[in-house]
Formats: C-alpha cells, structure tokens, sequence
C-alpha cells in the first residue's frame, strides 16, 4: 500500500526486498546492521502485529518506521497505545523532508488506533536530531525514568549509553 506519494518521497509497505538494501547501506554508514530486525518486522506485519513503512526518495529506498498498534513492551506496554519503534532515514538522504514525512504518516496511523501513541529514544549522542525531533513534534517524557534493555534502570544502579538505553516519550491526540 502507498500512504504518501508526492515530491520525489514515497511512502509504502516495507517489503521483503528492502531488507537487503537497508541493511547494506546501514553497514556502509558504519552501522552494526543485520537483516533480521527488517525479517522480524515484517513477519510482524504478515502476523497483523504491526504496520513496517518504507520510504522512497526518487525511486531509492532511504529510511523505515514501524508502528505497533497495540503494543506490548516498554513504558505503555499493554495498555492498548501504539507505538512507534525502530525509525530512521539513511543519512545519505537526511535533510529533504523523508523523516517528517515518515513520522506523519506513522502518527496517522497510530492515531487511528488510541489517543495515545509512545516511542523510546536512545540517549547517546547519535540519537540527538531524532530526540530534537521528537519534542518540536510534541512528545514528552513518561516520568518513569530511562529504561535499559527493557527494564526500568533504577537510581544509581549501572547501566550503558548504547542503544538500548532509551527514554520513552508520549504524545495525546
């Protein structure tokens, strides 16, 4: 399914022949990449669990997002919200309007399922435009303090700023 088509930025259903093309051009940015996050989401998808979106820039692939209808993990899991998990552009294409677009068409649709919808952002320094990103859109911080690798990190135990050290942010209709 097309959501969005305008401008050179097409946004659609992930597909299966993404994968391979994400994944290369994360590992030649740099990234720790492997293809099954994109076979996770879209088994996921197959399974109705949630809605992968791919977007195209003239007719390029240049980022993902996914959104989980009703979410059984994190802060707001298994409260009924969605959520919005695993969003990014291949930096090659950053800067024309492809990650906005992205949200957009996510928050749409998340929307369309509760008045609440949540994400979790990593807190490291590679996370910084995606966190700036999020507040100017309107998401605030749950109060329940940052999670890591799943679980509440609770007051001065240890834990890593890697990718699984995240902050979940909300956002009402």
């Amino acid at each position: 399914m097309v959501y969005y088509d305008k401008d050179g930025i097409v946004i659609r259903d992930l597909r299966r022949s993404d994968a391979q093309t994400l994944t290369e051009e994360e590992v030649a940015q740099g990234w720790d990449s492997t293809i099954d996050k994109y076979e996770m989401r879209l088994r996921h998808q197959a399974e109705g669990r949630s809605i992968a979106l791919a977007a195209e820039w003239n007719g390029n692939i240049a980022g993902y997002i996914n959104v989980y209808p009703d979410a059984k993990s994190g802060a707001f899991g298994d409260l009924g919200y969605a959520e919005i998990v695993d969003f990014s552009v291949l930096a090659k294409y950053r800067r024309r309007g492809i990650g906005g677009k992205l949200m957009d068409i996510a928050e749409q649709i998340a929307f369309s399922y509760s008045d609440v919808i949540y994400l979790g952002v990593g807190l490291h320094s590679g996370y910084g435009s995606a966190q700036r990103m999020y507040v100017k859109r309107g998401y605030v911080p749950d109060g329940g303090g940052i999670w890591y690798k799943d679980a509440v990190c609770e007051p001065y135990h240890d834990c890593r700023n890697d990718d699984d050290l995240v902050l979940y942010l909300s956002k009402h209709i």
